[in-house]
């Protein structure tokens, strides 16, 4: 131990005067004894593990090191001339990348270092593959600082970036930081968009000839999270990105391929609503694709995307707590949002060939093709559906398997009781989970349109499910919104005997009751088309429960009749979509009073009255839309002869 002591002492001394020198060649005035030092520094801080973890020692060492010379090493090494620049250029980008890596997070933000950023980006066309992938791991480190990605939005000439991304992914995740983090930062947010609008535009060109997979990843990761405001409005390059896409989807992809494709399309149609429909699902495509198919390819996109829903979904259970869990919702996420969108688009198109609204719109696919794509797509809900279940009992109803004896109790939530012995995901819970809500909207939409029964008595059995979602959306802190899916869903569900039967068994008229009052009584002072067209969605599976209960309307049901006629109508106009939500619950309460016993009618008579007084004001705010005033002159004439 004696002996050690010395040693280690010994060679504290001789690190500490190593680094005297260092800095001693480093405040020279020679760029000679400068390059010296620099090469030297290198050499001590990749082979001294302790000065590494020195943030004291690491900033003095950056700290000594004159930026103005780095610079001008970065700047002979690009121009390729005298022989050893590279050296240069290869030394300097080192040690950039080293600091990079040690240096203290408050370091980093510091113009010293950040300042460095423009020249990195510059001389990337002249360096060594193994100094471009140090430059571009810099690049990536700093422009994740927000002063970092402040000083990558001065660059005006982003060629040097765009024209080795093909071979250089690091290039797009550059991009990717460097603009998300300018949109928080930058006072012009229109030529940030020009900028980025004109970057992917050379992207695309850049990455003709490739199978533009790595281009295809970064895009369907970014555009979703761009801010509207700096979304490129109608950009030139949509279309050959969609030929992209089309291209990877006859070409037999690999997984990377077919996850690229899936969340390049979702996200073309989030943000692209209008044309990303029409690139990716009409068959007048004017982009020749490369690779020829005789199926169209909307129905080979839908097709291959159901495939892999099917594929996957019977296994991912067991992989909720996977590392690689979060890639694959991602996928299926997009491929749930594709399939909901394809879907609204074949309805668009029928609706605009019945009503000869275009001449030049076509069917999408021939009939046969149609048929086919429809029992792919009910096969894939009936599995949707069991996955669903599944995963719902896992994470709320207790932990499949387990007798309910053994289970520690109950925990009451927005009313809802369920077990508190659960399995689920670490990170995402069942209710905050993207693919659960994609899922949800994708198999509601089918429920709703196509008239296939078995799946709507299999959904009937996620109705506990459907109304527990519903309650818990309730709150916006709660995260994902799943109440407009859920009324989709229980339109078709509610055609069904047994699914009516499970509506009401497991809350499902109270709790749509509640959300519909307090959207009712809100619209005396407010004004939110957005709660109102839910409202009538309300209505709209309220009156098939209401409608068809025998032998009548039930007694708690009549609550809602004496919330209506305590509402205040508003003395200013209103927008329509509003209104049309206030004349609907007339409408239902109106229902209900005709469908209860008489008996039970007679107790509310003064709720009867104050309803046909509401009517009559209501009448006389919307006179000019004809539809609402026919509505309301039924009300109207209908309660007055109740009351007779």
């Amino acid at each position: 131990m004696s002996e050690t002591a010395p040693s280690a002492a010994g060679d504290q001394q001789d690190q500490g005067a190593s680094l005297q020198k260092i800095q001693f060649l480093l405040s020279a005035k020679d760029d000679t004894s400068r390059f010296v030092g620099l090469a030297l520094l290198k050499s001590v801080l990749d082979n001294t593990p302790e000065l590494r973890t020195n943030e004291d020692g690491i900033v003095s060492l950056w700290e000594s090191i004159p930026q103005k010379f780095l610079d001008r090493l970065i700047r002979t090494g690009s121009k390729q001339q005298a022989k050893g620049t590279n050296d240069m250029l290869d030394l300097a980008v080192s040690v950039l990348h080293t600091f990079t890596v040690l240096l203290p997070e408050r370091s980093k933000q510091e113009t010293k270092l950040v300042n460095r950023i423009p020249q990195l980006a510059a001389c990337l066309l002249y360096c060594s593959d193994d100094t471009t992938r140090l430059a571009l791991e810099s690049l990536v480190s700093l422009v994740n600082q927000p002063e970092g990605a402040k000083v990558f939005d001065t660059i005006e000439d982003l060629s040097t970036l765009t024209e080795i991304a093909p071979s250089q992914p690091l290039v797009l995740d550059t991009l990717f930081y460097a603009w998300l983090g300018a949109m928080a930062t930058t006072g012009d947010k229109k030529a940030l968009s020009s900028k980025i609008d004109q970057t992917i535009g050379t992207l695309v060109i850049s990455f003709k000839g490739t199978d533009g997979v790595t281009l295809l990843k970064f895009l369907g990761n970014f555009l979703p999270r761009l801010d509207p405001e700096l979304l490129p409005p109608n950009p030139k390059w949509l279309t050959p990105l969609a030929k992209f896409v089309r291209d990877l989807v006859v070409s037999r992809p690999t997984a990377d391929g077919r996850a690229a494709f899936a969340n390049l399309s979702a996200a073309l149609l989030e943000v692209y609503p209008i044309q990303a429909p029409q690139l990716l699902f009409a068959d007048n495509f004017d982009a020749k694709s490369s690779t020829t198919s005789e199926s169209p390819f909307a129905f080979l996109l839908v097709n291959l995307l159901l495939i892999d829903i099917r594929a996957t979904i019977p296994t991912l259970l067991e992989q909720l707590n996977n590392p690689s869990y979060s890639a694959t919702a991602q996928r299926l996420t997009s491929a749930y949002n594709v399939v909901s969108n394809f879907m609204g688009y074949l309805l668009r198109t029928l609706e605009a060939l019945d009503s000869g609204e275009s001449k030049d719109t076509t069917w999408v696919m021939n009939p046969d093709l149609l048929l086919k794509l429809r029992t792919s797509i009910s096969e894939t809900m009936s599995l949707t559906a069991e996955y669903l279940r599944d995963r719902w009992d896992a994470s709320i109803a207790g932990a499949m398997g387990l007798h309910p004896e053994a289970r520690t109790g109950a925990a009451n939530e927005s009313g809802v009781s369920h077990f508190t012995l659960a399995w689920d995901s670490k990170s995402v819970h069942s209710s905050q989970d993207q693919l659960i809500l994609a899922a949800i909207r994708t198999l509601a939409i089918w429920l709703r349109e196509d008239d296939g029964e078995q799946l709507r008595k299999e959904a009937a059995g996620l109705s506990d499910m459907f109304v527990d979602l519903y309650q818990t959306s309730s709150s916006p802190e709660k995260g994902l919104d799943f109440r407009r899916p859920v009324l989709v869903a229980f339109e078709g569900i509610l055609e069904e005997r047994k699914g009516k039967e499970a509506f009401l068994e497991n809350g499902g008229w109270q709790a749509l009751v509640d959300d519909l009052v307090n959207i009712f009584h809100a619209s005396s002072t407010l004004s939110d088309e957005g709660e109102a067209a839910r409202g009538v969605e309300i209505v709209r599976n309220l009156l098939q429960i209401a409608e068809a209960e025998q032998p009548g309307t039930r007694e708690d049901w009549m609550d809602l009749v004496t919330k209506t006629a305590a509402w205040a109508v508003p003395d200013q106009k209103q927008p329509p979509m509003v209104e049309e939500c206030q004349v609907a619950v007339l409408q239902l309460a109106t229902t209900l009073l005709v469908n209860a016993h008489p008996g039970l009618r007679r107790r509310y008579t003064h709720s009867t009255s104050a309803i046909i007084g509401i009517a009559t004001q209501l009448r006389d705010k919307v006179k000019k839309d004809k539809g609402l005033v026919e509505a309301l002159s039924d009300v109207l004439e209908t309660l007055g002869a109740l009351r007779q």
